[in-house]
């Protein structure tokens, strides 16, 4: 067998390929063939120092957490800060249970819990108290102060950080009120549900100069920071077209999320839920808020941003020029308001590029983000791959001594496909395929929100810069609210370099 007959046939390989072992930080530990030009021609460009990604540690000052809202992601955060609840504990299987455990102390408290709903907020207080994640059978512990007003928790002399989780309405006037009282913000995306308040959470930040971290743990992803290098070192060549997306297809990726039975105006601070409206009480509203404009962002603000912000990363393209979204209502028709199929075009005529996100609520099809190239081309999943162009004269010498083979993948990152497929749910595959639940960190699966908390505490003790800061958050929360202005108003939209037009 020559070598292209053994070339064509590991280039169908799906993940590792060919080459996928020799760039995933096992080079000069495993005895293989010596390196072909190609392979040191790579390493020379993405890993020119070896240097492997950043440990933060925990050491210092205990930095005291007050956490604004406990539904669904506000429990994830907790369990990615090292909390959870006993009864929580118990429910999970050995391998769940290894991952957490195995989880890094932050060197963190919970001093304070705030949300509208009063079991959630007392099953906050629980997990916040479970300092040493002990299940029911030992847990003996006091739970943690409760607030039902975020300003009370954010006024607290022992809340050093505060941790926002709410519906998106509220991110902005939280993250403000925060910033201003001189406390260090995680926010989650989308920044916020209104332009004006992306300029006031900017303009806080930087008044008062707190560590600003917004959520978009994908920057923690191997295969992301991985794409990032390719990127800016060249080796795709002059970019021209990227396209993402989100493909989920099950009521609870499609937020018809349960209501409890329980809930009423009796245990629901309804008329602090709402923001700038007069809404009668509505448990589907309160429960299921991503439905209604009112109180979310829709498909722009909750899952295209991660998208977005995932290429950013890559790119620093930064706020586009020219927005148009389409979209509708096409297969979840349950009285919501937001798209569950859309396509956003980002346009960066300045830089000869355009971004194109398309998103389905009813298909379970993956596509993975592709950054395309006139040398080469990266698909981004649980693997980074790479395909180098037919025409391409960058690695024209290469195609030519039959090194690489044009338009076949090459694997850049280790496969993390057969850890992916322990996770439970579709929606957790679609998020984990996705860079937003899992990055592998010397050969182990690692929480990449656990790590992007980690980041943020490590900036607020030493000042070093965390990877999205505010700078990074005010391009994502002008750019989502491009999108939606462009959808709800049926126009395209533009960005003169101040302001939305």
């Amino acid at each position: 067998m020559n070598r292209r007959d053994l070339l064509k046939g590991l280039a169908g390989v799906p993940f590792l390929g060919a080459y996928g072992y020799m760039f995933a930080g096992k080079m000069g530990t495993e005895k293989t063939e010596e390196a072909s030009a190609f392979q040191k021609f790579v390493r020379s460009k993405i890993l020119p120092s070896g240097k492997k990604q950043s440990v933060h540690r925990s050491g210092g000052k205990k930095v005291r957490i007050g956490l604004v809202g406990f539904g669904i992601r506000g429990k994830q955060l907790m369990k990615s800060m090292g909390f959870m609840t006993p009864e929580d504990i118990d429910r999970m299987n050995d391998r769940q249970r290894k991952l957490f455990l195995d989880q890094p102390d932050l060197n963190i408290e919970i001093s304070g819990v705030c949300d509208l709903y009063k079991p959630r907020l007392e099953e906050a207080a629980r997990a916040g108290a479970n300092n040493d994640r002990e299940g029911t059978s030992s847990f003996n512990r006091k739970p943690v102060k409760q607030y039902g007003r975020f300003e009370d928790l954010i006024a607290s002399p022992e809340v050093d950080a505060v941790v926002i989780a709410t519906s998106d309405h509220w991110h902005g006037p939280v993250a403000v009120m925060a910033a201003n009282a001189g406390k260090h913000v995680y926010c989650e995306k989308a920044l916020t549900h209104a332009l004006e308040d992306v300029y006031d959470v900017r303009d806080a930040v930087k008044n008062n100069r707190v560590v600003f971290q917004l959520g978009h743990q994908n920057r923690q992803a191997e295969s992301n920071r991985m794409a990032a290098k390719v990127v800016q070192a060249g080796m795709l060549g002059n970019v021209n077209l990227v396209e993402t997306t989100t493909n989920r297809n099950s009521p609870n990726g499609a937020w018809v999320y349960d209501i409890p039975e329980d809930a009423g105006p009796h245990n629901v601070d309804w008329q602090r839920f709402l923001r700038n409206t007069n809404t009668p009480f509505n448990k589907e509203h309160f429960f299921r808020w991503r439905l209604f404009w009112d109180y979310g962002t829709g498909l722009n603000g909750d899952l295209m941003t991660h998208e977005y912000d995932s290429i950013n990363q890559m790119m620093n393209m930064g706020i586009p020029e020219i927005v148009t979204t389409t979209g509708g209502i096409y297969h979840w028709k349950d009285g919501r308001e937001v798209p569950d199929v859309q396509q956003t075009v980002l346009e960066y005529p300045s830089r000869n590029f355009s971004l194109l996100y398309s998103a389905s609520l009813a298909s379970n099809f993956y596509r993975p983000k592709k950054v395309m190239g006139d040398e080469a081309s990266i698909e981004v999943g649980a693997t980074l791959k790479m395909f180098v162009d037919s025409e391409s004269k960058m690695y024209e010498e290469y195609l030519s001594n039959e090194d690489i083979l044009p338009n076949q993948p090459i694997a850049l990152t280790q496969d993390m496909q057969a850890q992916l497929d322990a996770v439970s749910s579709a929606t957790e595959k679609y998020f984990a395929s996705r860079g937003l639940l899992y990055t592998s960190q010397g050969g182990r699966m690692v929480d990449t929100a656990h790590l992007h908390l980690a980041e943020w505490l490590h900036g607020i003790r030493t000042g070093a810069a965390v990877s999205c800061g505010i700078d990074e958050a005010f391009e994502e929360g002008i750019t989502a609210m491009m999108a939606t202005i462009a959808y709800r108003e049926g126009r395209v939209v533009r960005w003169d370099g101040e302001k939305v037009v």
